[in-house]
């Protein structure tokens, strides 16, 4: 095992790199935030808290990302990287703690959108302060990561002057820092990037989309914390385990292989593009998704078992049936897009079942929320039932290398 010559102590990750348990230890503040988020989305269940979750989302994935990058590049577990990554998991943290007053702060205490823009710039100035250490007497590296600055700097500065606003306008300051933190990373040749260990890079995304998953069966639990156990609970609670189960089979079953094998399969100097492309991109689709699919499993679950409130004949309207649907419909479209630049195959099922679930929307807004959700699961599980029939034979090729 070779030390990689850096002004700090780091070691180099090898081709078949596994992901650490610090890099776990790290993502479990994701799943923290990604609770926040969904929690903050139902407090507002308005379209403008919508778009101010995604928003939110898209800022607790552009930190997550970074360091993804650059773990790939030497261990997160040995030497100065480790304290550095704890010191930006704790920055992290206090973006996750003040994410219920990301937009409105509350009375006393600190400014909570001034807390977040600072500990984001505290995290993004670590990741990029270690990912240039690492970098010494890799010029084209250092040179990227030069033009990778002004997109972080005009975002952090961007969320700060957002702080100072409200309403409308503070949201699209959000809009504008997000921007220029993906639409800089966008514009710069990825080929300048560094990719040492293509099934470490794979299996951390594959993590995170398990961690995502998770989150979407803990909101299950949340809606109905407080409410007595009932049959419609237990109906709702099965049905919504079983989006996730499939959400879950639709990745894991063939995509985390046929991805990896592609990117293992590019060459080096074109992999960290594919890598971005699929990967850093393609993925936050797949993952705000099952955030807007968690928000709306919560709000059924509140519907079928807070009796006082509704109905079990009360459809879920507004926000929480878009959320519901339209989280798969996200999920899916970050599909199909994957296997196109992975694969340059186009999911036709998939997309197919976006559009049907798009048809259900429309279609469903008058059946009460237990069948909302039914009538979810039957496309879901329809889709999984037939392509495991269709692709049986190259599925298996594909996982047991036949």
């Amino acid at each position: 095992m070779t030390t990689r010559r850096t002004p700090i102590r780091a070691q180099a990750t090898t081709e078949d790199q596994p992901v650490t348990t610090l890099e776990l230890f790290f993502d479990l503040v994701f799943v923290f935030a990604l609770t926040q988020i969904t929690a903050l989305m139902a407090h507002e269940l308005t379209w403008h808290g919508a778009i101010r979750g995604l928003l939110l989302i898209g800022l607790m994935w552009w930190s997550w990302i970074g360091f993804s990058w650059l773990c790939n590049l030497v261990k997160a577990d040995e030497g100065s990287i480790r304290g550095v990554l704890l010191a930006a998991m704790a920055a992290m943290f206090v973006i996750a703690l003040a994410i219920p007053e990301a937009f409105d702060d509350l009375p006393g205490g600190l400014s909570g959108p001034v807390v977040i823009a600072i500990a984001y710039f505290a995290f993004r100035a670590m990741h990029l302060l270690l990912f240039w250490l690492i970098a010494d007497g890799d010029k084209v590296l250092r040179r990227t990561l030069i033009r990778f600055a002004p997109g972080m700097l005009a975002a952090t500065a961007l969320l700060l002057v957002a702080s100072q606003f409200h309403g409308t306008t503070q949201t699209l300051l959000w809009a504008a820092a997000l921007a220029a933190d993906y639409g800089g990373t966008a514009l710069i040749d990825a080929r300048g990037w560094r990719l040492n260990s293509p099934a470490h890079f794979a299996e951390r995304h594959g993590l995170i989309v398990i961690i995502a998953l998770g989150e979407s069966i803990v909101a299950i639990g949340v809606g109905v914390t407080d409410l007595p156990i009932s049959w419609p609970i237990l109906v709702a609670s099965v049905l919504g385990l079983a989006v996730a189960t499939a959400l879950w089979w639709i990745y894991f079953d063939a995509t985390v292989h046929y991805g990896e094998q592609a990117l293992a399969a590019e060459p080096l100097e074109t992999r960290p593009k594919l890598a971005r492309d699929a990967y850093t991109f393609l993925h936050f689709p797949m993952v705000a998704g099952i955030v807007l699919l968690a928000l709306g499993l919560k709000k059924v679950l509140e519907y079928v078992g807070d009796t006082s409130h509704h109905d079990l004949d009360d459809p879920l309207k507004g926000v929480g049936m878009y959320a519901l649907y339209f989280g798969v419909v996200l999920y899916l479209l970050g599909h199909v897009g994957f296997k196109w630049r992975t694969t340059h195959a186009l999911g036709t099922s998939r997309l197919i079942t976006a559009g049907l679930c798009v048809i259900a929307v429309l279609a469903l807004g008058k059946v009460p929320a237990l069948g909302q959700l039914a009538v979810l699961t039957a496309l879901l599980v329809g889709l999984v039932a037939y392509e495991s029939v269709r692709y049986a034979q190259e599925r298996e090729a594909l996982r047991h290398g036949g």
